[in-house]
């Protein structure tokens, strides 16, 4: 895995070490995929560089709290986990992919991921997100609807999304984007025009 764009990044970036943690993450997704059908994503190496490419176009040194949405497998949110010392909450309300995560976080030994069984528009905790990410969840308006509750004005959504973007930001009312391009992936980076 070609993971030098990060070293310029990433201070105190362990190759070794993640590439340990990625194995860890490969070995119980094939354990649980064959009991529970979790994804069907076959290039894992491939999603894994989809998922920290972000790190690339945005600057999450000040950032404190991430909120992930639909988290899945844990694409993008693992993989930036194993790399940023945020605190992380991982929304997904599938309870074999919840319990998936939460093997995940106990055998990479991840203890700023927080695991959520619920669905983001609950939020019993009241957590409020510096960043909200999502990877190809929902179109754009509902997805920031639902974050209602997890979000303010200085709250950033960042998208994985492909070329429908443009057409989902038609209309976007008082938000101020950024698109990032790599390959067939388009990063949106969203951001209350208030804000600013």
């Amino acid at each position: 895995m070609n993971l030098d764009f990060l070293h310029p990044i990433l201070e105190n970036f362990n190759q070794k070490d993640f590439e340990n943690k990625v194995k860890i993450y490969q070995e119980n997704l094939n354990k649980f995929n064959k009991i529970h059908n979790l994804t069907q994503i076959r290039n894992i190496e491939e999603n894994i560089i989809d998922s920290i490419k972000i790190l690339s176009f945005f600057d999450f040194s000040k950032v404190k709290n991430i909120a992930d949405i639909g988290s899945g497998a844990g694409f993008p949110a693992i993989f930036l986990a194993l790399l940023l010392k945020r605190n992380f909450y991982l929304f997904e309300p599938n309870p074999k992919k919840a319990a998936f995560l939460r093997t995940i976080k106990i055998e990479c030994d991840l203890p700023h991921l927080n695991i959520y069984k619920e669905k983001a528009q609950e939020n019993k905790n009241n957590i409020k997100a510096d960043i909200i990410t999502s990877r190809a969840l929902m179109d754009i308006k509902p997805l920031i609807q639902i974050c209602k509750n997890l979000s303010s004005e200085k709250t950033t959504f960042i998208l994985w999304k492909g070329s429908e973007i443009y057409k989902e930001l038609e209309g976007l009312e008082n938000k101020d984007y950024q698109i990032f391009e790599n390959g067939f992936r388009k990063y949106c980076i969203l951001s209350s025009s208030k804000a600013t």
